[in-house]
Order: structure tokens, then sequence, then C-alpha cells
């Protein structure tokens, strides 16, 4: 009976490459997924900082209007 010689060296390396990559597709997935989120986030931002602007503008009337009574 002929007996095969496995090299099994290899095996574990393109096990721990493939998980590796897995890891880092999980990894670029996440990021992006965070960045996605920051992107609305600072979106968001800048429309409420625009509504903070046009209501102080608005309260400096009230106050000179109230002033001038």
């Amino acid at each position: 009976m002929a007996t095969r010689n496995f090299n099994t060296s290899t095996a574990p390396r393109q096990s721990m490459a493939s998980s590796r990559g897995a890891v880092k597709a999980r990894q670029l997935a996440q990021l992006h997924s965070q960045l996605t989120q920051l992107s609305a986030n600072l979106a968001d931002m800048e429309n409420l900082l625009r509504m903070t602007s046009v209501q102080a503008e608005s309260m400096r009337g009230l106050g000179s209007w109230h002033a001038g009574l």
C-alpha cells in the first residue's frame, strides 16, 4: 500500500490567510458603515447650524424690538 505524503504545513497558512482576509473584509465593511453614519451626522449638524443661525438672527431682532419699547 502506498503512503501519501501530505504537506500539512501550507494548509494552516492558507487557512490563516483566508481568515485574515475575512477579518479585513469585515473591518472594511464596518469602517464603511461608520463613515456613512459620520457623513449623515455631519449633514444633520450642518442643517442644525443653519437653523441656529436663523434663530440667532430672529432673537437679535426680538432683542432690538424689545429694547425699542
